[in-house]
């Protein structure tokens, strides 16, 4: 039987202002997309917008296979990131977020949803708020990717709630990221892992380190590499791989989504209709 994975919450549209294109994203849509690309039975479960962007946004899902239909239609528009480039390296401009917050009540029709699956991944993105202990009541596994956001409040917050955390800290040294982790297991986590771009990752699980380097990749767009590595990384896991192993997967997938535009693909074109401060 294929595993069950739903991503939950955060989703956006990445607007490449430099070059006119727009591309379906956001840490959840882009682990439950990558998932369901490595054989994983997929689904996504957030508010999109009833403008251009969320009808972007939820026609590329549908066409690759994740099940949206506990997905939130609110009107109003969509989550949108502004993205500038310096070569093949992006540049986060500015960001809206639109309706992705609109969540209303967490019913028994979602939770009976939620438990349908056997991982349930969300992000600091995703505006869950004090949902997210009940999520945490129903679903039988909870990822979480802090990405860059994280601070010892929102961690303490958080982590007990969390089998596996994410975060990304390209920038720390060695011993900076082994502090990092071993906070992240104090305040909770099951499981602690960083992404650090060049530098590969670290995870710290039952009072064990792991390092693995990065994956040699050919780079058109790094946009969405570190979504590509956590989809990898927990298929693994469920799969009954070590952390390694998982780790290795991880790394891989993330080189694979360095070699197209967007987190996933799908691009559309996109005109600027506003004065944008850039």
């Amino acid at each position: 039987m294929r595993h069950r994975l739903l991503g939950l919450g955060d989703n956006t549209v990445d607007t490449y202002v430099d070059r006119g294109l727009q591309f379906p994203g956001g840490n959840a849509v882009n682990v439950a997309v990558q998932a369901k690309r490595l054989g994983a039975a997929a689904g996504y479960l957030g508010c999109l917008g009833s403008d251009e962007a969320g009808r972007l946004l939820g026609e590329a899902l549908v066409r690759e296979d994740v099940d949206i239909s506990r997905c939130r239609i609110r009107p109003g528009a969509n989550a949108r990131a502004f993205i500038g480039h310096d070569g093949q390296d992006r540049r986060f401009l500015r960001s809206k977020r639109g309706v992705r917050g609109q969540w209303g009540p967490i019913d028994e029709d979602d939770l009976f949803y939620i438990a349908g699956y056997d991982l349930v991944h969300s992000s600091i993105y995703s505006e869950l708020g004090d949902a997210l202990s009940i999520v945490r009541g129903t679903a039988r596994r909870l990822s979480y990717d802090f990405s860059e956001r994280w601070t010892d409040r929102n961690l303490a917050a958080t982590l007990p709630s969390v089998d596996i955390a994410f975060l990304s800290y390209p920038s720390s040294s060695d011993e900076d990221c082994r502090s990092l982790l071993a906070r992240c297991i104090e305040f909770g986590a099951g499981m602690a892992v960083a992404t650090r771009g060049a530098k590969g990752s670290m995870a710290l699980v039952e009072g064990a380190f792991r390092v693995h380097d990065a994956s040699p990749a050919l780079v058109v767009d790094t946009l969405g590499a570190g979504d590509g590595f956590i989809a990898a990384f927990l298929l693994t896991i469920l799969d009954g791989g070590s952390v390694a192993a998982a780790m290795a997967a991880g790394a891989e997938h993330a080189a694979r989504v360095c070699g197209y535009q967007g987190g996933f693909g799908h691009g559309a074109a996109w005109t600027q209709t506003e004065t944008a401060v850039l």
